[in-house]
């Protein structure tokens, strides 16, 4: 016979009829483990919950195949904008659309760039075990999906002017 303490999990398990006794082993009954079962699954599938609507990214800027700092960049989706000098961090809501990232710096044109977010592979197993509606959740408030954690934006310096330019727009014209 099992020895076990009065009070025990066990004996709570089995005065509510989720064990029985098998000679010297526990079981649990099939429709506790069920249940047990069911709610694993339902908690662990949901992206919102694992890692949330936002994500922190590194932006940095280069030009000439070297860092630039101190360019100043508006990221910018349908969730918001969002602000950070280079090379920094900032925190943005994750969507499905594209962030369009643009950096200025004094004496480079201005870097343009459109970044793509990708469906992270969580969301899929959000469908399996969280259903339709948790994964339906976790799209429409971008928890399903991560942007790059480094975002380069690559800049061109501005053509300094030349001489014919100059000598061109120092003349009068008649």
């Amino acid at each position: 016979m099992l020895k076990e303490r009065s009070g025990s999990v066990a004996d709570f398990g089995r005065s509510q009829g989720l064990f029985t006794q098998n000679g010297n082993r526990l079981i649990m009954n099939r429709s506790a483990l069920l249940a047990f079962s069911a709610a694993t699954l339902a908690l662990s599938g949901c992206a919102s919950i694992v890692d949330g609507t936002s994500q922190t990214l590194s932006v940095k800027t280069v030009a000439n195949g070297q860092t630039l700092p101190g360019a100043q960049c508006a990221l910018k989706s349908n969730k918001g904008t969002w602000f950070v000098n280079t090379p920094g961090t900032v925190t943005v809501h994750r969507s499905y659309d594209a962030l369009n990232v643009k950096c200025t710096h004094a004496g480079y044109s201005p870097g343009v760039l459109a970044v793509k977010s990708a469906t992270k592979g969580m969301a899929f197993g959000n469908i399996l075990f969280g259903g339709l509606i948790g994964a339906g959740v976790d799209m429409s408030d971008g928890a399903a999906y991560n942007y790059p954690n480094l975002i380069t934006v690559p800049m061109q310096p501005t053509p300094a002017p030349t001489s014919t330019t100059q000598a061109n727009t120092s003349q009068p014209t008649s």
